[in-house]
This record gives structure tokens, C-alpha cells and sequence, in this order.
């Protein structure tokens, strides 16, 4: 088994260049067909969200796996290689383990603690799984990173006073217009930020909601899965000027890789001092709409230290968060490695059962004179022998799984009884 992490992260790339990788959820199916076009890879599972593209694949060699992983991202999202390839966040084995987990944690992210990266994780191996792309080596890496994710925030303080994106964005919207009663809010962009907002916008209170994406049936289905009762509508796209001189408040959250609103779009002044939240990476909006009178732009830069108020707190119980996540990584090496040790406990058992059977055949003769009940008697004397012979070997080999220990027993237990 060979795990491998490979990725580009708010952390260490820049907007523009992590923009440019991230992959749509409708095109995720055909990012793990990509990546198990592969001769090297057997298994992958891809996480692609607004910080960050990653993939995590089960390789059969490690320099091969990389490149090959490395190619099928630029084929995936048609960027150029040389373009992404310095950026690149490369981690193998129990590194590319760990990572998983404390992302799992919240420890990864732009807000320390957040939980919607759970949520998002749990979507990658649901679609991994649901194209066949994830199986004996993911599935149970996923499953314990998820598992010790919501422990570290059952059992730590790092997810207290800590807002989702969405809810942070809205807070800081009424930071700056406390009273929304009656405001009209444009939502521009419905992707999964975008209708994680709509969701947040919805619980405000009385608003007039109007949503606009470029492909319309994504804001009508976000649309639908709001309350019962939610005063939200959806325009075309092409209506954005439109919808724009109509809105009190602005929040954008699309994927585009320019910018979509500037002054063009305004006036010679914006209406009732416009509110506009800018949450794309990069940006949706210029920043001149911001010199504009009337108009105030708000970026991610001010949704994270609303996001992040508290966090010395938070960081403070990062060391707890880590010290169980070496547990976790410790449980679920030792998980796997006791599956991983069977065959080579059935091999030894095999190898025994051989050795009795040759010797019953060679001794057949000498034992023709004893009755069938004494045939029984030496064939159960025999099994028992080599079961207690072999008990010993057995019992250390799986109590020591998953440590450095239980691979020199497993190896040399390979070299004395065979392959599995």
C-alpha cells in the first residue's frame, strides 16, 4: 500500500493559480477516470473545494504515481502543467495520512476548526465510491479520518466560536447593515460557497433574495432547497447590470477566473450605499467598484478576522486536536496492518497443513494397522501440534501490527513460511 497526497492548498498557492485547478463537482467523475487511467494508480478519491484541489491515490510506486497524478490535473482542468507545478503540496504514506486527518480536523483550514470541511471530504469519497474509484486501501483511510475529525471536536475546544463560511459572511454583512429587514440581496454565483450562503441568507429574516448563476439550473435548484417560505427568485445571468442597480447587498461566489463586476456595471453612484462581499478566490469584483461613492467592498481578508475572532483559544487546543490525531493515525495504521497481516497468517497456516499432510502420506503405510478411530486420533494429534506450534507466531504477529516490530516479524515470517 502506497497512500500519496498530492494538492494545492490556500496555504501555498496563490489565488490565481488555485483557481485555475479547482474542479467542479460535476466534472469529479471524470477527474477518477482520469487519475485510474493510470497503470500506476489503483484507487483515488479527489477533494476539490474553494481552498484547495487534493488528491489522494493508492499508487504501486511513488515517483511514478506523481507524475502521473501530476499530468492527469493538468488534462483534468486544462492548466498547463509548469503553471501549478511548483506549488504542489506532495506527501507519501504516514505524511499523506496525517494530513488527511488533521484536515478532517479543521486544522487545515482557513478558518481553524471549521466543520463544513467534514461535510466536503465526506462528498469526495461518496463520489469515489460511487464510481468504483475507492475500495480496500481508501475506503478505511477515509472512514477513520472522518471518524477522528468529529472526535477531535467532540473532545477539544478547537470548533468552539467557530462560524461556517457562510455564517461568517453573513454576520459580517450585518456588521455593516445591522438592519437587513426588507434589504434585497443578490447572491451571484450558487456553487457550493454560493448556496451555503443562500442557506445562511434564508435564516436572516425578512429579505428580498434574488440568485443568479451562469448556468441557471444550479440558483433554481438552490432555490428549491431553501425554507418553505424563503422570498427568493432567480434571474438570468445575462440580467446581472440589472440585478445589480436593484440590490442593497452583493455577495458573489463564483469560479470565475476574472473578475465580473466593475464600474461598468454601476452608475455614477451607488444607490442607498450598496454593501458588496466579495468571496471568490480570485476575486469577482474590482476593486474599484470599492472608489466608488457610495459602494463598500468587503473581501475575504475581512471575512476571515470576523472568522477567526477567538482563535488564540482555538490554537490553544490545536495541541490537544494533535495529540489525538497521533492516536487516530496510530489506531488506524494498526487497523489496517491487521487486515494486511492475514494472508500472510493464512500462508503460515497453510504451510502447516502442508507439512502435516506430507507427513501423514509418507508414514500412510506404518499407520495401516491402526483402526479408523486411531486414524482419527493421529489426525487430530497432528492438527493440534501444529496449531500450537503455529499459535504463538500468530498471536505476536498480529499484537504487533502496524509497528516497526510487527514488520520485521511479518518479513521474516514472509522469508521462513512464503508468500501469502
Amino acid at each position: 500500500m502506497t497512500v500519496v497526497a498530492i494538492g494545492l492548498n490556500h496555504r501555498n498557492a496563490p489565488a490565481s493559480v488555485l483557481s485555475s485547478v479547482a474542479i467542479p463537482a460535476d466534472r469529479l467523475a471524470k477527474a477518477l477516470f482520469e487519475l485510474l487511467g493510470s497503470d500506476c494508480v489503483n484507487e483515488a478519491v479527489v477533494i476539490s473545494t474553494c481552498n484547495r484541489t487534493e488528491m489522494y491515490v493508492d499508487a504501486e510506486r511513488f515517483h511514478d504515481g506523481y507524475h502521473d497524478v501530476r499530468d492527469a490535473l493538468g488534462v483534468i482542468t486544462g492548466t498547463p502543467v509548469d503553471r501549478f507545478v511548483e506549488y504542489l503540496d506532495v506527501r507519501y504514506d504516514t505524511e499523506a495520512v496525517m494530513h488527511l486527518f488533521e484536515l478532517t480536523a479543521g486544522l487545515d483550514s482557513a478558518i481553524l476548526g471549521e466543520h463544513e470541511i467534514l461535510g466536503q471530504v465526506r462528498r469526495a469519497w461518496d463520489t469515489a465510491r460511487t464510481e468504483g474509484a475507492s475500495g480496500v486501501v481508501l475506503d478505511p483511510l477515509f472512514d477513520h479520518a472522518l471518524r477522528s475529525g468529529k472526535r477531535v471536536r467532540t473532545n477539544t475546544g478547537i470548533g468552539r466560536h467557530t462560524t461556517s463560511l457562510a455564517q461568517a459572511a453573513v454576520h459580517l454583512v450585518r456588521q455593516h447593515r445591522p438592519n437587513l429587514d426588507g434589504s434585497r440581496v443578490l447572491l451571484v454565483g450558487t456553487g457550493e460557497a454560493g448556496a451555503g450562503v443562500a442557506s445562511a441568507l434564508a435564516r436572516v429574516g425578512d429579505i428580498e433574495l434574488t440568485l443568479t448563476n451562469r448556468t441557471r439550473a444550479r440558483a433554481d435548484q438552490t432555490v428549491r432547497e431553501l425554507p418553505v417560505g424563503t422570498r427568493a427568485s432567480v434571474v438570468d445571468f445575462d440580467a446581472l447590470p440589472d440585478a445589480l442597480k436593484r440590490a442593497d447587498v452583493i455577495i458573489s461566489a463564483t469560479a470565475s477566473p476574472a473578475t465580473i463586476i466593475d464600474s461598468t456595471h454601476l452608475g455614477p453612484a451607488c444607490p442607498d450605499a450598496q454593501l458588496f462581499l466579495d468571496l471568490a478566490m480570485p476575486a469577482d469584483i474590482h476593486p474599484e467598484v470599492g472608489s466608488q461613492p457610495g459602494c463598500r467592498v468587503l473581501t475575504l481578508a475581512d471575512l476571515n478576522q470576523l472568522a477567526n475572532q477567538g482563535i488564540e483559544r482555538r490554537r490553544l487546543e490545536a495541541d490537544a486536536a494533535r495529540a489525538l490525531l497521533v492516536q487516530a493515525v496510530a489506531d488506524y495504521r494498526q487497523a489496517v496492518s491487521v487486515v494486511e497481516v492475514a494472508p500472510l497468517l493464512g500462508s503460515m497456516h497453510r504451510w502447516g497443513e502442508s507439512v502435516r499432510s506430507s507427513e501423514i502420506d509418507r508414514y500412510r503405510n506404518r499407520l495401516g494397522q491402526l483402526d479408523p478411530q486411531q486414524l482419527d486420533a493421529v489426525e487430530a494429534l497432528t492438527k493440534a501440534v501444529v496449531a500450537k506450534m503455529l499459535h504463538q507466531p500468530s498471536v505476536e504477529l498480529r499484537r504487533s501490527a502496524g509497528t516497526p516490530r510487527g514488520e520485521r516479524l511479518a518479513e521474516a515470517a514472509r522469508e521462513l513460511f512464503g508468500p501469502p
